[in-house]
């Protein structure tokens, strides 16, 4: 009885955070709904009225991403303050056109000199922060039997599974560990998928007048059908401010640089785009290849520990303006180096769980071999995958990795198709690959 009444509670409490979530991506009516000022909203349109000389409304709500009345208010105060006027309708359609007076190009120009930015309206950094709050990778509690259904159609160690269930749970960072080619990047890109739904993420956050990009279309995958989401309805239709997307996942590697964790400003168009980290709010953020960067990995450590410790990051605009944004993502952190030699163990420490990918037993590698057969259609005598077992990976030491059926499976049929062969894989073809694949001193 009491573990009904705990799921009864669990569901209400569901049920209220979509309901809180409906509220904040909801159509805005009016320009105080925005949570934008009126200022930051007439140099934004004069800006799209000087790019596109002459508009009707219908453009205008589509460029703004704003509701038809939100757009009709703010003509309304820029003809109010004569910044532009109106014109009649195309022949054959109803919409009146506007267009900027000489006043209003002097004031779209004289915004221009302190933003380029010209897309969508943006929405206020509070809202922002109650939405991330509201969409946090902290809410899925990921179960074992989640984890493997998860990864049911790929070989992966059942305990590695588990180790890394555990550690997407605990809400600190992740370090893993292995050997090139053992699965980290791999394995890391698709524990996004346990995060629960799609997210809403903003074209644009605002902080004061001043406007940070956000909305990647590299890292932010929309989603084509939006009607609903998380179990919820939009009766009519969610802001859109707002793009509806997958949980990003944000991999980056040896060129990381310190500066890329903080808000970019464009010196020449003044436009301003926000760091990785953000980018990938409530997804996530994995650094690949830890010590081949340009900086040191205790530098990458340290700029992390404060915000995985309160959740909460600081980042400064091209103004001085320093603001507090919402640290919430999975972050993990990936290396082919031994963890001892890129910090001390006391350090080492602070990052919560550390995960060894290590090398795959030999029915793993013979699963994963079989399954790269079955998707590139070809056929394989068990005597092939003995010899390339027993023959190339014993002999010359070189231990069985994950990568290594994939690659030398299609270098071998590239030898076979030069060859003229007929299609199977030969031992000769995986001889030939393998030579081809290891570097030989």
């Amino acid at each position: 009885m009491q573990g009904f009444a705990t799921t009864i509670q669990a569901a209400r409490r569901t049920a209220s955070a979509h309901r809180d979530l409906l509220k904040l991506v909801g159509k805005p009516r009016s320009v105080a709904e925005t949570g934008l000022s009126e200022r930051l909203l007439l140099e934004l349109t004069a800006r799209h009225l000087l790019g596109g000389g002459v508009l009707d409304t219908l453009q205008l709500s589509r460029t703004l991403a704003l509701t038809g009345p939100v757009v009709d208010e703010i003509i309304s105060l820029l003809r109010k303050d004569a910044l532009a006027e109106v014109l009649g309708p195309r022949p054959g359609l109803k919409a009146l056109r506007y267009q900027l007076t000489d006043r209003g190009r002097a004031f779209a120009l004289e915004s221009l000199g302190k933003t380029g930015y010209q897309g969508p309206a943006p929405v206020p950094l509070e809202h922002f922060v109650r939405l991330v709050e509201a969409q946090t990778v902290h809410a899925t509690r990921i179960t074992r039997e989640a984890m493997h259904d998860a990864f049911s159609d790929i070989v992966i160690n059942r305990d590695l599974l588990d180790s890394l269930g555990a550690a997407m749970n605990s809400g600190r960072a992740m370090f893993v560990y292995g050997r090139p080619g053992s699965g980290k990047t791999y394995t890391a890109q698709r524990l996004s998928r346990m995060l629960g739904g799609p997210v809403f993420v903003p074209h644009a956050i605002a902080i004061g007048e001043e406007i940070v990009q956000l909305f990647d279309p590299i890292i932010h995958h929309p989603i084509e059908r939006q009607p609903s989401a998380r179990g919820l309805t939009f009766d009519e239709g969610h802001d859109p401010r707002f793009v509806l997307c997958e949980r990003p996942t944000v991999l980056v590697g040896g060129e990381l640089r310190l500066e890329m964790m903080e808000i970019s400003h464009d010196p020449v168009t003044h436009l301003q785009e926000a760091p990785l980290q953000l980018k990938a709010s409530n997804g996530v953020f994995m650094i690949d290849d830890l010590g081949r960067q340009r900086v040191s990995p205790v530098d990458l450590f340290n700029r992390w520990i404060v915000p995985l410790e309160t959740r909460e990051d600081h980042l400064t605009l091209a103004s001085g303006r320093r603001f507090p944004t919402p640290f919430d993502l999975i972050l993990i952190f990936s290396t082919n180096l031994n963890p001892g030699d890129l910090a001390d163990e006391a350090f080492l420490r602070r990052l919560g769980h550390k995960i060894s990918f290590g090398t795959l037993s030999r029915d793993e590698y013979g699963a994963i071999w079989n399954q790269v057969c079955a998707e590139r259609g070809v056929s394989c005598a068990g005597d092939v995958l003995n010899h390339v077992i027993d023959g190339l990976h014993k002999r010359n030491d070189v231990p069985l990795l994950p990568c290594h059926p994939r690659d030398l499976i299609g270098i071998a049929l590239d030898y076979e198709r030069y060859q003229g062969g007929s299609g199977r894989l030969t031992s000769a073809a995986l001889e030939a690959a393998w030579h081809r694949y290891f570097v030989e001193g």
